[in-house]
């Protein structure tokens, strides 16, 4: 098959989040399938040139529709960790790519708008016929509207589109003008059964846009999709996927082992496996060098997140706190996008600077958070909601005992060590419902006890999470499998 890969993210070159590890992961997994396939991005001014291999301009003057005049665009091609990437780079005084980072522009909708038209007029104007088109999140939902409304009779006869929900929390609520901009007919649009928003006539959802629109629709876990259809989780889409509950569903994401794997990892001083386990006290030592935290014995609590609301910023700061009253050790990794909550963590960073067994690090470092995932001992994953979560999987494969909410994706992969149903050789972590401290602090406490009475029975924990299969190899093939149903579809239709 021939699959283009349309996102706003793909690591290690672009990613803000799990969406970039997504993109990553099942492109190499398809690359290794034997599919053909491009990834399509935004042509970003904080891209690592010297990470994209033989980077060449292969269309310099792309004209795109937009407003009422002709937009000028060059396209870059290159190749990055063996994916084939393409490059949208438009030229406009807006410098909609120029702006030192992926999200949180005002102008978000109009330039993501302008990337969605420009991928359609790359594509048609090259010529192919790809057999998917593979969307990802709000940032892309318009092109499987644009494809319905002007690209389908124009060149793109058989193409199907899967698109994927990544976060419903960010669904690319727009003013209607942006659909003027791109082309489109508001009066066409503007519907219940379209892009209207709930609540708001004048408002156009760009993700119920694509979930209408799109071939299949697909979420990251199987109890988000659940979630989303079923409860408040679903932020006003909930009866729009029960309309389109025959095309929608949830196929659980896996982790990228050429990235993510303690046996190989470049980034770690020692590497380790189920088989060579006490080597993982090499990195543990390492870490603690890094941070500047004291040698000793004790627990080390990691936290590796983006910091906000989605995440639980409340329960992380109540859990490090908890876990230094605990006599354990903190090492946290990330950074807040919302000064409130930025502030939040910059206060307790000042307030624990000469404590020896805590270090906040607010900031994303990629070597530094391997170095985490291999030292740590516990990570702390207290999210409101999570669509499916990588971090628990990458911490269970480096020998870390997650400790986590029972929502999406972390109840598909963590299985509480005291009260899960399943047998012991697959109970992985511990697990609490309520997001409340009380909650957080009974899962939290049986953990920091374990590992400090019953090392063994903890040793066992980190096994059973670190022989688990969480690789891309059966959701590969899920999402395989997908495509292949599409193109019977197409045959058939």
């Amino acid at each position: 098959m021939s699959i283009v890969m349309i996102s706003a993210e793909c690591a290690p070159i672009a990613k803000a989040g799990g969406l970039g590890d997504f993109v990553q992961g099942l492109s190499h997994d398809l690359i290794a399938r034997g599919e053909t396939l491009e990834v399509l991005l935004p042509y970003y001014d904080t891209l690592p040139l010297d990470r994209i291999a033989g980077l060449r301009v292969v269309h310099p003057d792309l004209r795109v529709p937009f407003h009422d005049h002709w937009l000028t665009c060059r396209v870059l091609a290159g190749t990055v960790d063996g994916i084939d990437c393409g490059f949208i780079d438009p030229q406009s005084e807006q410098r909609f790519f120029q702006r030192g980072r992926i999200y949180g522009e005002t102008d978000d909708p109009e330039r993501f708008a302008v990337f969605a038209c420009a991928v359609l007029e790359f594509i048609l104007q090259s010529g192919r016929q790809p057999d998917i088109l593979h969307c990802h999140d709000w940032q892309t939902g318009l092109i499987p509207v644009l494809l319905r409304e002007r690209y389908r009779a124009r060149g793109f006869p058989d193409s199907r589109v899967c698109y994927t929900l990544h976060n419903v929390g960010y669904q690319g609520v727009v003013d209607v003008s942006i659909l003027r901009q791109v082309g489109l007919d508001p009066a066409r649009l503007m519907l219940p059964e379209r892009l209207l928003h709930a609540g708001d006539g004048r408002m156009a959802n760009l993700m119920r846009g694509g979930i209408v629109d799109a071939d299949v629709v697909n979420t990251v876990s199987p109890r988000y999709a659940w979630e989303i259809q079923n409860t408040e989780q679903g932020m006003g889409l909930e009866s729009l996927l029960k309309t389109h509950a025959s095309k929608f569903g949830g196929v659980l994401n896996g982790i990228d082992e050429s990235v993510w794997d303690p046996e190989i990892d470049p980034l770690i001083p020692a590497h380790f496996g189920p088989d060579r386990l006490p080597r993982k006290a090499a990195n543990r030592q390492a870490l603690r060098v890094r941070l500047g935290l004291q040698e000793t014995e004790k627990p080390i609590l990691a936290v590796v997140s983006r910091l906000d609301h989605q995440k639980g910023v409340t329960l992380i700061l109540h859990g490090i706190r908890y876990a230094l009253a605990q006599g354990a050790q903190v090492a946290l990794l990330g950074a807040a996008l919302d000064p409130e909550i930025d502030g939040q963590f910059r206060r307790l960073q000042q307030e624990t600077a000469t404590n020896p067994d805590c270090r906040l690090e607010l900031t994303y470092d990629e070597r530094l958070a391997h170095l985490i995932y291999a030292g740590a001992d516990l990570i702390l994953i207290p999210s409101l909601y999570e669509p499916c979560g990588l971090a628990q999987m990458i911490a269970m494969k480096y020998g870390v005992v997650p400790i986590v909410r029972r929502v999406g994706g972390l109840a598909d992969t963590v299985f509480d060590a005291n009260y899960s149903t399943r047998p012991f050789a697959v109970r992985n972590g511990y697990v609490f419902d309520e997001p409340t401290p009380d909650g957080l602090e009974s899962a939290m406490s049986r953990a920091i006890d374990l590992w400090r009475r019953f090392p063994e029975y903890f040793s066992q924990l980190r096994l059973n999470g670190m022989r688990a299969d969480h690789s891309w190899t059966r959701s590969g093939q899920l999402y395989r499998d997908l495509y292949v149903h599409l193109g019977t579809c197409k045959k058939s239709s």
